[in-house]
């Protein structure tokens, strides 16, 4: 049973009113640690969110941590999964770990640097892993939970805690010998001092068990922290150690009161506005240089160059504007700036930190690895800037598309794009470089654009609107995809409205998703369909009307505007489903022999009937797909929209009956060469940033689309 807590069960209105007297909103083992160690960091990472950047050995950790949450998912299942297969989680991890949070160094000076390392330290701790992870799997007999984040009030010493308490827990297994356990997994350069390991381990120990405990309503009997050193042992001995804590009453009573006092401590500071956090200058876990940096930013800047939550802004502002009228009572400006400079010194491979402009900051990294550029004009789009770099002669522009992480981070952005062509601009050719910027903007649907058939859906960031042409045989359809919040379904509502602008009147919409329905149910020269049945039968339909269109040689434009066209594929008849049964002749009944009153007659034969297939309906796939290939011509257009960027969904054949493709923002890389056939869509801001490919444009084209709200 969960014990009482006079925060847990608070209304809603008087929680905002608790959370509302703290600089936090929770806190954790390594808040509470990062607090007695260096309280300068913790204000930095904490308060105003300017969290420092990851060195390759943290990486390496984080895909560890990736590649075990996989293979105990699989044990639980029953599945075992073996190191090729870790090993590809681990890489993924590594591959789509940001740009700008790669943190360089002098051993790792380059993006491409970290990503052989971290992948070095991660091979080496997985291989350890397979060969040594026995010695504790052979004790599980059931796992209870695997890789999760607990938010949870939690008692200390006897006193709630006012603010929830967020713990992740790797694991949680019970053992053959009946044991609840945690186990916390850790990769090591260097085995911890054993001593040390168990007195550090056993208050972080308290916490988890509390948490879980909470959360789970299990008593927790041992924590066990297994450290995995990827550096190779000399002597040949195990690779993998593991620190068992018992969780007694006395081991909880003991720790619980040793982690009450800093607690304390970092509540009380966190409760007080004017708190000022001390710099530990002898701590050496944190850059000093960013520290000293991060401070000097706190006495010039404003409430808005720092990622802070929403609810906390009003808060910090007032903390912000105090430090500055106190520090520029003492210290003009000019003297902070002045030692804002003096500490980049210190961070000489952290462009992001330098007093430089973005354009000057790609001419320095390119010029770091040999190659001299120049870049000529800067485009502002909604959601991306453009670069246009001349190359000096003689540069392989190919081997620039190696240093695209490298760009990024010191832009500090996740990630460039690179277009595969050169950009033609006022008659000069430039290799061009594309990076998110914060939008500050929309860009309303508004009818200026309008231009006929040609249907605007964005504009570039050189300013020049992009167009799908109704009426070129050659951009019939287009095929859409984008994930949740991409943008998908706004671009499709400005599509349509500019559409019906340029005098198309016969519109068809299935939305299986009811995202439409509120909107266009009751609008003139639209037909709205969401169940799954009516939109097979109107599918059917259509094509019944193409086939006769066809024979008569009639044209007239139709716009058919199918969203979530792979959800309704799967949900439609297949198979069976699709026959044709009806009642059939199969043969006849022998006659029978009837008594008269002149004798015996045969009675005539009767026909034996039974319900057999005569054919099969088309399915709905199969009526899109014919009604994409015959449609054309008889001005059928088709928008098909999806927010699954699958092969199995957007195959080979599918893609062939649509030239134009708009990919919004999705997960993976992998996701946007399966729309585009090229990586980009992955790096978008989100909210109508989008690629265009078309044959109307020589490349991929990168635009901002309309909001219509």
């Amino acid at each position: 049973m969960k014990e009482s807590h006079i925060y847990r069960d608070l209304a809603p209105d008087r929680m905002e009113e608790l959370f509302s007297n703290y600089l936090i909103s929770s806190w954790s083992f390594s808040k509470l640690g990062t607090f007695a160690r260096n309280e300068k960091s913790f204000e930095m990472q904490y308060i105003y969110c300017e969290y420092p950047k990851f060195s390759a050995s943290t990486v390496a950790g984080q895909a560890y941590h990736s590649a075990l949450e996989n293979f105990f998912n699989g044990l639980s299942e029953g599945e075992l999964y073996d190191i090729v297969d870790l090993e590809a989680v681990a890489f993924d991890k590594i591959g789509d770990f940001p740009a700008n949070k790669w943190k360089l160094q002098k051993t790792t000076p380059t993006i491409e640097d970290c990503i052989k390392s971290a992948t070095k330290t991660v091979s080496s701790l997985l291989k350890n892993f397979m060969i040594e992870s026995d010695m504790y799997v052979s004790e599980i007999d059931e796992i209870l939970l695997v890789e999760q984040k607990l938010t949870q009030f939690l008692n200390v010493n006897g006193v709630d805690i006012p603010l929830p308490c967020n713990v992740v827990i790797d694991l949680v297994i019970k053992t053959k010998d009946g044991k609840n356990v945690i186990i916390d997994h850790k990769s090591k350069r260097s085995f911890s001092d054993e001593k040390e390991a168990k007195f550090n381990g056993a208050k972080q120990a308290v916490i988890c068990a509390l948490a879980f405990e909470e959360d789970a309503d299990i008593i927790i009997d041992e924590v066990w922290f297994i450290e995995n050193k990827h550096s190779k042992n000399r002597d040949g001995s195990p690779q993998l150690r593991t620190t068992k804590i018992v969780m007694d009453i006395d081991t909880r009573r003991l720790y619980e009161a040793m982690l009450y006092e800093p607690l304390r401590r970092m509540l009380e500071a966190v409760s007080d506005p004017d708190y000022i956090y001390l710099i530990n200058d002898n701590d050496n876990f944190v850059d000093s240089a960013e520290l000293q940096e991060f401070w000097a930013k706190t006495m010039i800047a404003e409430v808005d160059d720092f990622n802070i939550p929403y609810n906390k802004r009003e808060m910090i502002n007032q903390r912000l504007k105090k430090i500055r009228d106190t520090s520029l009572a003492t210290i003009s400006p000019n003297v902070i700036k002045n030692f804002k400079k003096f500490t980049e010194q210190f961070i000489p491979y952290d462009l992001t930190n330098k007093d430089m402009t973005e354009e000057q900051k790609i001419e320095h990294i390119l010029r770091s690895f040999g190659v001299v550029s120049q870049v000529q004009h800067k485009f502002n789009g909604f959601s991306s800037a453009t670069y246009l770099v001349k190359m000096n002669a003689g540069t392989a522009i190919s081997s620039i598309m190696r240093y695209k992480l490298d760009i990024a981070n010191a832009l500090n952005v996740p990630n460039v794009r690179i277009m595969k062509d050169l950009y033609i601009h006022e008659e000069k050719a430039y290799l061009a470089i594309e990076s998110g910027i914060d939008r500050n903007s929309d860009l309303i649907f508004d009818l200026k654009y309008s231009n006929g058939l040609k249907i605007p859906l964005g504009i570039d960031n050189f300013k020049q609107t992009v167009e799908w042409d109704l009426d070129n045989q050659s951009t019939p359809h287009m095929l859409v995809c984008g994930a949740t919040g991409s943008g998908k379904s706004v671009f499709l509502r400005s599509t349509i409205e500019y559409a019906r602008e340029a005098g198309v009147t016969d519109i068809i919409l299935f939305d299986p998703k009811f995202e439409f329905v509120r909107e266009y149910s009751n609008e003139t020269g639209v037909k709205i369909y969401s169940d799954i049945k009516e939109i097979e039968n109107q599918m059917k339909s259509l094509v019944e009307k193409m086939n006769s269109m066809v024979k008569s040689g009639s044209h007239k434009k139709t716009l058919i505007v199918f969203d979530e066209f792979a959800d309704a594929v799967s949900n439609s008849r297949k198979g069976k489903e699709l026959d044709i049964i009806k009642e059939v002749q199969i043969g006849t009944y022998a006659p029978k022999k009837l008594k008269g009153m002149f004798g015996e007659t045969l009675s005539a034969a009767e026909p034996k009937m039974a319900m057999k297939k005569v054919g099969e309906e088309n399915s709905l796939e199969e009526n899109l797909r014919i009604l994409l290939q015959k449609g054309r011509s008889t001005g059928f257009r088709i928008i098909a929209a999806t927010q699954r960027a699958s092969v199995k969904v957007i195959t080979g054949d599918a893609k062939v009956n649509f030239p134009v493709q708009v990919c919004f923002r999705v997960p993976k890389e992998v996701d946007s060469k399966v729309v585009i056939d090229e990586a980009g869509a992955e790096l978008l801001k989100g909210k109508g940033d989008g690629l265009i490919k078309s044959p109307e444009y020589m490349d991929t084209i990168r635009f901002q689309a309309f909001y219509k709200a």
